[in-house]
């Protein structure tokens, strides 16, 4: 997954963990070399420059109302200040957002240029859905993770990255240090147990104390090297930061985790609004499941022809007929993912084989020349304590403003107090195979890789507002696109691996309106997952888990893959025998990561809606 920091901006949640690095932008609305000219347009350079006013007082007003969104962002004017989360700071960013969003209805949105017309429409959405979250989702009254999320990256962002030296970032901390204890009042003030969901409070009565961890990690090891009225400063705010935690974590274990009484499930009408908001899709979530549904049964069945040929001269295969009925289809495909599941990594070994599949991975495409590769640094690290217990592995790029940055891609580790069954049934499921295909997702040439070249579009708020869609349906189809050229030498067991892990992705789609909206139970979600998607206990239970914990992010894995499929078979079809991958990928990340509609609608010449 691609991670986004969970800070509020005008009443939303900004997603600011985009990938920007140094490499020069194209033109803006230019089409890169090679790729089909659009046809010639009239633009009224008036409308132009009020929508381009508008996008900047819309950035500098996020950024303002959100310090740390704008040090995710790479603005860093407001570096030693905390977002204000009291009824205060709430109203003051939903007026801005009603503001801008009666501004931007005032432009004829026609007379713009098609780029603009994209950044419009992207803009539009983002207003709409924030003025509907803050009145109608109301997270600030039940979701702790709001506010967990907000404290960790307060500092993380300020420390993961060498954006400034080392001291100036330390001062920074050192200030947001001070004023956190606000944020967790704020917490307390704003959450009603009774509407708090008991997983969520559970959850963050966890994460709570990570934020101490990242102060550790970062800050603490480097104090002898401040002057000493600045280190002890800082030792001050951090003892004062301890206490608040101390204090937040007794409210959370006392308070807020026995009393929690709301129900995680938001039901059909406020998801229906929820998922339009984030897939901008023309998809609707009764066709999204017809689709899923569809595609669980082809992609077992493709599952079933691989398992046939990797078993049939084994003298303890199942039955292996040609019409299989469900019970033999599925002895018969677990048979061969067993095979799968033998070769994998040792308990402490998952982030190294993760390093040495991402160099192979890169490699790869190098060799192939499938896509231009970035030219920037990744680092694979341990997953920060205070960000664990929702994904396995993240992305977590630079912000659109950060020039020469690190992009981590971020493994959990296998926690500490695991049994053996539980570490064994994770490894099972994060096996050799697996582990190549995790690094291809969240690494090249999946998320880092899509990151660094949406990277080079010029228009920042398109990378403040990138799309989650149009980065993991394109992880998502790389996964494909790799074993398709022939990725570790059209091996059928990483094939079939490769399957399953689109299984998950396919069940993601299923799961997620399932709890939401159907009421589903763990054990029909279960049973979607071990049985029909052939996931490992432990996966099942984590996903069943961040299913309660998140709803409307789990089908843009889906939603945006088939989108992806859907547009490289259009332009296959109309360039024909011109058709060439590496120009067509290097074509579709050029625009900057908005939804793939509008990619579409770009490449294609389409008009934009």
């Amino acid at each position: 997954m691609r991670q986004s920091l969970l800070v509020l901006s005008l009443a939303a949640l900004l997603a600011a963990c985009s990938g920007q690095d140094a490499s020069e932008p194209q033109p803006t609305g230019g089409t890169p070399a090679g790729a089909p000219a659009t046809t010639s347009e009239h633009v009224d350079t008036a409308a132009d420059a009020a929508f381009a006013a508008l996008a900047n007082q819309a950035l500098d007003t996020w950024m303002r109302l959100s310090p740390v969104g704008a040090t995710a962002t790479g603005d860093h004017r407001f570096d030693g200040q905390i977002d204000d989360l009291s009824a205060a700071g709430r109203q003051q960013s939903l007026d801005a957002t009603r503001d801008l969003l009666a501004r931007l209805e005032a432009i004829d949105v026609a007379q713009l240029s098609r780029e603009n017309q994209v950044d419009a429409a992207i803009l539009r959405n983002h207003l709409q859905s924030a003025v509907w979250s803050a009145e109608e989702m109301q997270d600030w009254a039940w979701d702790p993770q709001l506010y967990s999320g907000l404290a960790g990256s307060a500092i993380y962002s300020l420390m993961a990255r060498e954006f400034a030296p080392l001291p100036e970032r330390i001062k920074s901390a050192t200030e947001r240090m001070q004023k956190l204890p606000q944020l967790f009042a704020q917490a307390r003030e704003n959450l009603d147990p009774a509407r708090v969901p008991k997983i969520h409070a559970e959850t963050v009565a966890k994460q709570n104390r990570g934020i101490l961890a990242i102060v550790a990690t970062f800050i603490t090891p480097h104090l002898d090297e401040l002057p000493k009225a600045d280190a002890e400063r800082t030792r001050a705010a951090i003892e004062t930061l301890k206490q608040a935690v101390a204090e937040q974590q007794t409210w959370l274990d006392d308070t807020l985790v026995p009393n929690a009484a709301g129900d995680f499930r938001i039901g059909a009408e406020k998801y229906d609004r929820k998922l339009g908001f984030a897939l901008s899709s023309s998809l609707s979530r009764a066709q999204i499941r017809q689709r899923a549904e569809s595609e669980m049964q082809r992609v077992r069945g493709q599952m079933y022809d691989i398992a046939r040929g990797v078993l049939k001269h084994r003298p303890d295969a199942p039955a292996l007929p040609d019409q299989p009925d469900d019970a033999q289809q599925q002895a018969a495909i677990e048979a061969a993912l067993e095979l799968a599941y033998a070769e994998r990594p040792a308990r402490d070994q998952v982030v190294d084989d993760a390093k040495t599949a991402l160099a192979q991975a890169t490699d790869f495409v190098r060799r192939h020349d499938l896509v231009t590769l970035p030219d920037s640094a990744v680092d694979v690290i341990l997953m920060p304590e205070f960000q664990r217990g929702v994904a396995v592995a993240y992305c977590d790029s630079p912000g659109p403003l950060d020039k020469n940055l690190k992009t981590f891609y971020a493994i959990s580790p296998i926690p500490d107090d695991w049994t053996q069954a539980q570490v064994d049934s994770f490894l099972r499921e994060y096996n050799s195979r697996m582990i190549e295909l995790l690094s291809i997702h969240e690494g090249i040439p999946g998320h880092y890789l899509e990151g660094w070249h949406s990277a080079k579009f010029p228009s920042v708020l398109r990378g403040v507002l990138r799309s989650g869609l149009f980065a993991e349906g394109w992880a998502v189809y790389t996964e494909r696109m790799m074993q398709q050229q022939g990725y570790l030498d059209g091996d059928p067991l990483f094939h079939l691996v490769q399957l399953k892990f689109y299984l998950r992705t396919i069940a993601n789609a299923i799961l997620d309106q399932g709890v939401h909206v159907d009421n589903w139970t763990r054990e029909q979600a279960m049973h979607l997952m071990t049985h029909d998607a052939f996931q490992q206990e432990s996966e099942a239970a984590g996903k069943w888990v961040r299913a309660q914990l998140s709803s409307a992010q789990l089908p843009t894995y889906f939603v945006g893959a088939q989108e992806h499929f859907d547009l490289r078979a259009a332009m296959e079809k109309k360039l024909g025998e011109r058709f060439d991958l590496k120009a067509y990928h290097d074509q579709v990340l050029s625009y900057g990561a908005p939804p793939v509609r509008y990619v579409r609608e770009l490449m294609l010449d389409e008009p934009i809606h």
